[in-house]
């Protein structure tokens, strides 16, 4: 089994077409080999089994899909937040230091 950050590599129609049972042949196949090596997929799939009123699946998969793009979205903007900006003063300022460093070992060092 593979990890759940694997990419999903269906389109939602595929998926539809496979709870609905109107998927055959190799389409079955490969969907179901795809199926077996992906964990998310195979959680997926399971998952929207459980709905009884097949009709509402589409509703169900582009809710899912939309929670999952504000879900990832929302996490991409925190980490942006977090990040750490390199401008013109923070540079100088840690080149300072740096230096101011360097030279503090140097005049320690003659000292002893």
């Amino acid at each position: 089994m593979s990890d759940l950050n694997e990419p999903y590599q269906n389109n939602d129609e595929q998926l539809i077409k496979y709870l609905e049972g109107k998927l055959f042949g190799e389409e079955l196949y490969e969907f179901e080999k795809q199926m077996s090596d992906s964990s998310m997929l195979n959680d997926a799939v399971e998952g929207l089994d459980t709905i009884k009123n097949k009709h509402k699946i589409d509703n169900y998969v582009n809710d899912l899909n939309k929670h999952l793009h504000n879900y990832t979205s929302s996490k991409k903007k925190r980490r942006l937040k977090h990040k750490l900006e390199l401008n013109d003063w923070t540079l100088l300022s840690i080149f300072l230091i740096i230096t101011l460093c360097i030279v503090a070992y140097c005049i320690i060092r003659k000292i002893h």
